[in-house]
């Protein structure tokens, strides 16, 4: 009995010490909490989605005030709870989307008329559905407190109700149609806007132009699956825009005709089988990127016409999508004039196994060219594998570009980094590289990578899997000792393995 009362009382007490150590804990911590000033648990809350951070507020009575305090809102309606729960995403229903939308609607509405006046809004981001009666309420809200309070920048990310694979040409239409609408019934929201990202959208001819000129302090625009109709040409002016992106439109041509401050072009997958941009008046464009998946039916491009009124171009971002290459390699007397500027490029997701050799022709062309990255990669998750598709879309055939230098000996002097994604010690890459490192006598760094890890690719059927050829980079100290013996690079750049 002695020893089972003994263990009661110990245990009993260990009980009570444990119990007391997690309320002090718990004292500590909501200690800790309220003598945080506000300043910074503004800064931490405004980090994260704008309900996370108000769910968070709701545990502390200091906190229950800061919501009304916040200078950055970020409202999605991704984060309302339907879609908070990760595990019910996939079988949300159109009446859960509405009455998530509805909701967003809603929260936005209230934060922005119950928020202290005298805080600045330094950002706010919307991203919301397509829907006339939600899409108004926050229009309208946004509107008033541009009139009301101090907002420096706000965005509109606008998605729509259908996916756009699942988009027929008269739902592009129709949801084209509502924001017009909608823009037209909030046009001072969007008067002040400078941040917009429409998706799924068919316009008529003169909407693209309209919309641009009612959001006049616009500095970003971003056009994902839309257009003003199949093979349509859309002209582009803007005193005040600086990034443009269009996301497989289906224009035959976009036509930058006038923006004196536009710094930034990307162009997705374009649809047109010309050149799929004129560049009029763009002093200031220095940064460009083209990601399309070649085929042998589509015109090539000759970038000493296609860049001609571009002389200013300092980034270059060419994606190939491990298909077939489509820019033509031409002379430095042709080329050096649009890429005199020239500082960085990236070719990205060029196929395995075509010769690298074509590439110098840039360098060739850039005296003033500082780092070059190149990915090597057939990523299977992007390629299309469908035998009679491929085919049919002129997929089959990886033919190697031709080029032979235009200047036996040439060198170049401010080429100082070198990246390679995706090598492999084979002939291909040790030819290249010694090639180059020969070329440029100034290089300092050569970066060697293993293929890109990407976790969609690891998602695709075995059957597709196993057609990729598996990776020989080398790993060992060893192996990595023997491929910097086989460069036998004579220049003073120091050779790294990375992966």
């Amino acid at each position: 009995m002695k020893n089972k009362s003994g263990r009661r009382r110990r245990n009993q007490n260990a009980h009570q010490k444990t119990t007391r150590n997690k309320a002090a804990a718990g004292d500590g911590n909501e200690d800790m909490l309220s003598k945080l000033p506000n300043d910074l648990l503004l800064n931490i809350l405004e980090r994260v989605d704008t309900l996370d951070a108000i769910r968070t507020c709701v545990l502390s009575k200091q906190m229950l005030k800061l919501p009304t305090m916040f200078s950055r809102f970020f409202l999605s309606v991704s984060s309302v709870p339907a879609y908070h729960d990760k595990a019910r995403v996939s079988s949300l229903s159109v009446s859960d989307m509405l009455r998530t939308n509805s909701a967003l609607a809603h929260v936005t509405d209230n934060f922005l008329s119950t928020r202290s006046t005298e805080v600045a809004i330094c950002k706010l981001k919307i991203r919301f559905i397509l829907m006339q009666r939600d899409s108004l309420v926050i229009g309208n809200s946004v509107a008033r407190a541009m009139a009301t309070q101090k907002v420096d920048a706000t965005e509109f990310e606008i998605v729509t109700e259908k996916a756009y694979k699942i988009c027929s040409s008269d739902d592009l239409l129709q949801y084209g149609k509502q924001f017009n609408d909608f823009i037209g019934a909030c046009p001072d929201a969007f008067a002040g806007l400078r941040c917009l990202w429409l998706r799924n959208m068919r316009f008529g001819e003169l909407d693209i132009p309209n919309i641009l000129s009612t959001c006049k302090l616009l500095e970003s625009l971003r056009l994902t699956h839309c257009d003003s109709g199949i093979h349509s040409v859309v002209q582009v002016e803007h005193a005040r825009l600086i990034e443009l992106e269009v996301d497989n439109g289906k224009f035959e041509r976009v036509e930058l005709t006038c923006l004196p401050k536009l710094e930034q072009v990307t162009y997705n997958n374009w649809f047109s089988y010309e050149d799929p941009m004129y560049f009029g008046f763009v002093p200031q464009l220095s940064k460009l990127s083209l990601i399309k998946t070649g085929s042998r039916l589509q015109k090539t491009l000759e970038l000493s016409q296609f860049l001609v009124n571009v002389p200013s171009i300092s980034d270059l971002h060419l994606d190939f999508r491990s298909e077939n290459i489509w820019v033509i390699p031409e002379s430095p007397e042709l080329l050096t004039p649009v890429l005199s500027k020239l500082q960085l490029v990236n070719l990205d997701h060029l196929p395995e196994g075509c010769d690298l050799a074509w590439t110098m022709f840039i360098l060739e062309a850039a005296p003033s060219l500082k780092e070059l990255c190149i990915t090597v990669w057939d990523r299977c998750c992007i390629m299309f594998t469908g035998t009679e598709f491929r085919k049919e879309n002129g997929l089959c055939d990886k033919a190697d570009v031709k080029w032979k230098p235009y200047a036996p000996g040439f060198k170049h002097k401010n080429l100082v980094k070198l990246a390679i994604y995706g090598f492999q010690p084979d002939d291909n890459f040790v030819r290249y590289i010694r090639c180059l490192a020969e070329a440029a006598v100034n290089m300092a760094e050569i970066s060697l990578h293993d293929r890109k890890v990407c976790g969609r690719c690891g998602d695709l059927d075995l059957e597709v899997q196993v057609k990729v050829c598996p990776s020989r980079y080398p790993r060992t100290a060893e192996e990595k000792s023997q491929v910097t013996e086989v460069l036998g690079l004579a220049s003073r750049a120091v050779v790294h393995f990375r992966s």
